[in-house]
């Protein structure tokens, strides 16, 4: 089955984690640059960012309003965990801005900061922290209700449970882990 959306979010930490090649359906990508800890060379981000430009896949880059300046990015991605009013400059320019969330008060604050489109996670549980609580199905559709198409679903997201995001009121999904994992086969399933 597939689990046909508008829009896949792909969250990477290196510009190494997805061969764009194996990419079809390029209007509905929107790749999310987040570089912790990893030390891509300015001029290989640019290059992948061109590659990205010629397949019509948006590239967003995380947190970091110089480097998304100096690639040419189509927007920033704000994290969570960033609290910063900064970003409000680059709400009126031609920036796309997209933050993250784990509860309500972080949605209000992704409001504030100018975020178009927000990434609610942990749809559901995710390997690498089994005992935080996910929102489920349910619950993220109640907050999608409260914020009507803002809200995407992060976290958890694998083959098993993917035509579980069907029932999720959302026209996206995004990908971190997975897409690291399984990219061939997560995007075969997804188009």
């Amino acid at each position: 089955m597939h689990a046909f959306k508008k829009k896949y979010y792909f969250l990477i930490q290196s510009i190494k984690d997805i061969d764009l090649s194996i990419i079809k359906k390029y209007k509905k990508i929107i790749i999310i640059y987040r570089n912790f800890g990893v030390k891509d060379n300015i001029s290989e981000i640019f290059k992948f960012r061109m590659k990205c430009k010629l397949k019509l896949i948006k590239f967003f880059i995380a947190n970091n309003i110089y480097l998304a300046n100096l690639i040419k990015a189509d927007g920033i991605y704000i994290s969570a965990h960033n609290r910063s009013l900064k970003f409000l400059n680059y709400k009126k320019s031609n920036f796309e801005i997209i933050g993250s969330a784990h509860n309500f008060k972080e949605i209000e604050l992704k409001k504030r900061q100018g975020c178009k489109k927000i990434l609610l996670s942990r749809l559901f549980l995710v390997d690498y922290k089994k005992r935080e609580k996910t929102l489920g199905i349910i619950k993220f559709n109640q907050y999608s209700l409260d914020i009507p198409n803002t809200l995407i679903p992060l976290g958890g997201i694998k083959i098993s449970n993917l035509n579980k995001t069907k029932c999720v009121n959302s026209e996206g999904i995004a990908l971190l882990s997975e897409i690291k994992k399984k990219p061939a086969k997560i995007i075969n399933r997804l188009f």
